[in-house]
């Protein structure tokens, strides 16, 4: 079986850098970090050397998430699990080794093309994290936040992501076939799953994304910090994709804007944490007990 621990980074595409200086830096307060190529761009939220690396390219997505494992017989387990259930994996060369500053790498790609990447021994800084507008973001064992990927098959990917990949369902959420271009009458669902206390580090919506990803979400400490970044979303112009809301699912108090990679950005606070012993999975009946209004975007 593969014990992911947590979600360690984000790697994106770009074909903008200096938009993300702006968006990454002033609007969501993430700290410049330092790295091994000066064409790419190191963010750091927490003492691990980059959770966000933007670099440059011909298009802007989501290029990969990377998953966090304890140790070398962890890595090998999951290669070994990975091969007998037939999926391709890939090792890291030595220079991504090297930009990634993690001590191995495996690489895969789930049954939609989305790319992950299995790691451990990545590098941490004495330096402490000091973020422009002194956030403090949520990580520890919970990792750097989570991630909504786009899938074509919900059903394929429950399948994968729970029974090949060993992700928890903590929570479903179904909403009409005919959203994602299915026949009117069916249901297609949303899924959400964990691999620590975090509510949720993965999930799903069966609807394709060209920038290949839904969004990511970060997590800070205070209310305060949010409200924050939401006066500088005004004052940066960036895109809000929905207003301040509370989920229901996760319990997160946040808001989304549209990232320059093309997929969201999700900036909350108060998330739930579980305990699996003692956690079961539901269903929710709405995305949010208040807000979260994706039609009011500016």
């Amino acid at each position: 079986m593969i014990d992911i621990r947590s979600m360690g980074y984000v790697r994106v595409a770009s074909t903008d850098l200096d938009q993300w200086t702006t968006f990454a830096g002033k609007v969501l307060g993430l700290a410049a970090g330092r790295g091994p190529n000066p064409d790419h761009q190191y963010w750091r939220i927490d003492e691990v050397s980059a959770r966000l690396v933007v670099f440059p390219s011909d298009v802007d997505q989501l290029d990969c998430v990377g998953w966090e494992l304890a140790d070398h017989a962890a890595l090998q387990e999951a290669r070994e699990h990975l091969e007998k259930a037939g999926v391709e994996v890939e090792e890291g060369t030595p220079d991504e080794l090297a930009e990634r500053r993690v001590q191995e790498l495996l690489r895969f790609r789930d049954p939609f093309d989305n790319v992950f990447e299995l790691f451990h021994g990545i590098t941490y800084e004495a330096r402490p994290v000091v973020t422009p507008y002194a956030a403090r973001f949520v990580t520890g064992d919970q990792g750097m936040g989570h991630i909504v990927l786009p899938v074509t098959d919900d059903v394929e990917g429950l399948r994968f992501y729970r029974d090949t990949l060993g992700f928890r369902l903590r929570d479903s959420m179904s909403m009409p076939g005919e959203f994602v271009g299915k026949e009117p009458g069916s249901k297609v669902w949303l899924r959400f799953l964990g691999v620590n206390p975090r509510h949720h580090s993965l999930a799903f919506l069966p609807m394709p994304n060209p920038s290949k990803c839904v969004h990511i979400m970060l997590e800070v400490d205070e209310l305060d910090h949010v409200g924050r970044a939401l006066e500088r979303v005004r004052k940066h112009q960036a895109p809000l994709s929905a207003t301040l809301g509370r989920h229901m699912n996760d319990e997160m108090i946040s808001f989304y804007v549209r990232s320059p990679g093309g997929f969201d950005v999700e900036f909350g606070t108060d998330g739930l944490t579980v305990d699996d012993a003692r956690w079961v999975a539901r269903e929710s009946t709405a995305v949010s007990y208040w807000g979260h209004d994706f039609g009011a975007g500016g």
